[in-house]
């Protein structure tokens, strides 16, 4: 069974931050979280904004939450903006419902953590977030 350990967590942090230099986005902040929403690792170039950590693990702990990425999210909270609100209240206001936070699914395609990304466009921090993922070995699932 794939386990989110601390070592795979620091590859998918030093990738996304790789790949966001490698693009020359806006500084990045990454977060992971394991699947009780407990922070794995996190890390900041310099030069991120203020709080972007609280961004980071947001998207992360939003996609836990709700068990699909923070696009989906995005999307619902769209379609049923009060739904969403009332979820947000109900975990504490720390869901940021944008691209950027991708589940992490074990072989048997449990949900095993999350990454969050902050720093460009919520596009591009999704893909930061994929290339992290995918350099670490693990799976992810940005829906």
């Amino acid at each position: 069974m794939t386990q989110l350990t601390l070592a795979k967590a620091q590859i998918a942090i030093t990738a996304a931050l790789e790949f966001s230099r490698g693009k020359s986005l806006s500084p990045m902040a990454v977060a992971v979280l394991d699947a009780r929403g407990v922070l794995k690792a996190y890390a900041a170039e310099e030069g991120t904004a203020l709080r972007r950590a609280d961004i980071a693990i947001g998207k992360a702990y939003g996609a836990l939450s709700m068990g699909v990425g923070s696009r989906t999210i995005g999307v619902r909270a769209t379609e049923r903006p009060h739904f969403i609100a009332a979820v947000n209240n109900a975990i504490g206001g720390s869901m940021i419902p944008v691209a950027g936070g991708v589940l992490i699914r074990g072989d048997d395609k449990s949900i095993i953590g999350a990454i969050g990304v902050t720093g460009d466009s919520s596009d591009n921090d999704e893909l930061a977030a994929l290339a992290g993922l995918a350099a670490a070995g693990l799976t992810a699932d940005p829906t």
